[in-house]
């Protein structure tokens, strides 16, 4: 295991808009911050077209995410592609270990590594993903010209991507578990409304994969019947059900969790465990409300508190 001998002043976790946020803000403070993360840019990066982040009516995710990049690259934040693994409390900050083997030192930590992606624990879908199984609409929807396709999910996440597909695909499917969707803007669903090839199939679910390991999938069983029929014959699934947090680091840091599992933070976004702080997604900061906006409004907020937590430890450190 290779060490790093570098002591930074806040460690951040996450390639998202909190952690790229986190890291402007603690470089304007004149911090030493590190931003590790695996996935760049987050759920942002693969959201699609953006139209409600101020400053842009209409911007693809990935674009401004690169913008998020490039302003935390103006201040020299370093940025590391590595996945945290393990996180330690230690006598002087925190000790984070990376999927490299690479050991990182901090006096703070901010956890900004968003959520996982629920998937539908199927036979064949891990198998299948990348031939006919997807979670990513905005990345796959061009692929299916002329196709027919099935979307599994019933929050906002699941009517944009049903609403994108239909833009490509000839005829899309809407399978949700219960009677009626869940908390979708509504502005999507208004566009979803103005939709004609889209089939809604509530009270549903997608109980089995068809298919073969050589062409992949080819169609999909539910467990109630369409039109007399059990199998959908269907070119691709989307599987948007929802997300996860990444709770892993948190609670092996100690810090509470509520029964979302998401990490608790105060307005300042600091958690019970002193230095450490948490942003974006991962946390109940903004309750359902889970926005590129409010991340980087966190991300910010946390590198505050950051600062200043910082700022005692040397004052501390100067009176002793």
């Amino acid at each position: 295991m290779t060490t790093s001998n570098e002591v930074y002043d806040v460690i951040i976790a996450g390639q998202g808009a909190g952690g790229f946020s986190a890291g402007m803000y603690a470089a304007r403070y004149q911090l030493k911050p590190v931003i590790i993360g695996a996935m760049f840019g987050g759920e942002t990066a693969t959201g699609g077209l953006i139209e409600n982040y101020p400053g842009f009516p209409e911007i693809d995710g990935f674009d401004l995410m690169l913008k998020f990049r490039e302003h935390a690259e103006k201040y020299n934040v370093p940025i590391v592609d590595d996945k945290l693994v393990k996180a330690v409390k230690t006598a002087d900050g925190f000790e984070v270990t990376g999927d490299t083997g690479e050991t990182y030192r901090g006096r703070s930590l901010i956890l900004a590594i968003g959520r996982e992606r629920r998937s539908l624990r199927l036979d064949h879908e891990s198998d299948w993903t990348g031939r006919g199984v997807s979670y990513c609409s905005t990345c796959d929807a061009p692929l299916h010209r002329g196709n027919t396709v099935a979307v599994v999910g019933g929050g906002d996440s699941a009517v944009k991507g049903a609403v994108l597909i239909s833009k490509y695909a000839e005829k899309v499917y809407i399978i949700y578990r219960q009677g009626e969707f869940k908390r979708p803007e509504m502005a999507n669903l208004s566009q979803l409304n103005d939709t004609t090839n889209v089939e809604r199939l509530f009270d549903t679910n997608v109980v089995e994969l068809l298919g073969n390991d050589a062409a992949g999938l080819e169609s999909i069983r539910i467990d109630r019947p369409h039109n007399g029929e059990d199998v959908l014959k269907v070119d691709g699934l989307f599987i948007e059900i929802g997300a996860d947090p990444r709770k892993d680091l948190a609670v092996q840091l100690g810090a509470n969790i509520n029964d979302q599992d998401e990490v608790i933070v105060n307005k300042y976004m600091q958690t019970n465990v002193p230095g450490l702080l948490a942003a974006g997604d991962l946390t109940d900061a903004s309750g359902d409300l889970k926005q590129t906006i409010t991340a980087s409004a966190q991300g910010s907020l946390a590198a505050t508190a950051a600062y200043e937590y910082v700022s005692r430890l040397a004052a501390a450190t100067v009176s002793a």
